[in-house]
């Protein structure tokens, strides 16, 4: 499983023009989930988006999670996340979920969410979305399990 975090002051999702999800300060995560994925690496994910320490402390240093500061999540999927890109011009989408296997892991990790941090958007699984944000930092990590 992937996620792409990205600490944002603000970012928001579209679906058919009309705003699905949207957070204010805390954690945009495009989330991609593989064939092998199950729910022991999407529990693994959650714990590390919740706790990684993104957010600057009173000193300016990167010592807070978004757990620390209350901040909100919005989770979006994203295949595209799990491409194969070391060779040639086309990605390769091997590695990828089944839609049905996505569909399910990215579910039960959005409930998840919720109960854990309460502040939680989404996109919407399988959609042509658009999606605003406003990077602070900009900081952007990869987090794999």
């Amino acid at each position: 499983m992937k996620g792409l975090i990205q600490r944002v002051n603000r970012a928001s999702v579209k679906v058919d023009g009309e705003v699905v999800g949207s957070i204010n300060r805390g954690i945009l995560l495009l989330l991609g989930v593989e064939r092998d994925d199950d729910e022991a690496r999407a529990d693994k994910l959650l714990h590390k988006v919740a706790n990684y320490r993104i957010f600057p402390d009173q000193e300016g240093r990167m010592n807070c999670s978004l757990s620390d500061i209350g901040g909100e999540l919005l989770i979006v999927s994203q295949f595209t996340l799990v491409a194969d890109t070391r060779k040639g011009m086309r990605p390769g989408f091997s590695k990828g979920a089944t839609p049905e296997l996505g569909e399910a892991l990215y579910n039960d990790f959005v409930s998840k969410a919720d109960a854990k941090l309460g502040k939680v958007s989404t996109g919407r699984f399988g959609a042509d979305m658009k999606v605003s944000l406003e990077n602070d930092g900009p900081v952007t990590f990869m987090i794999e399990t």
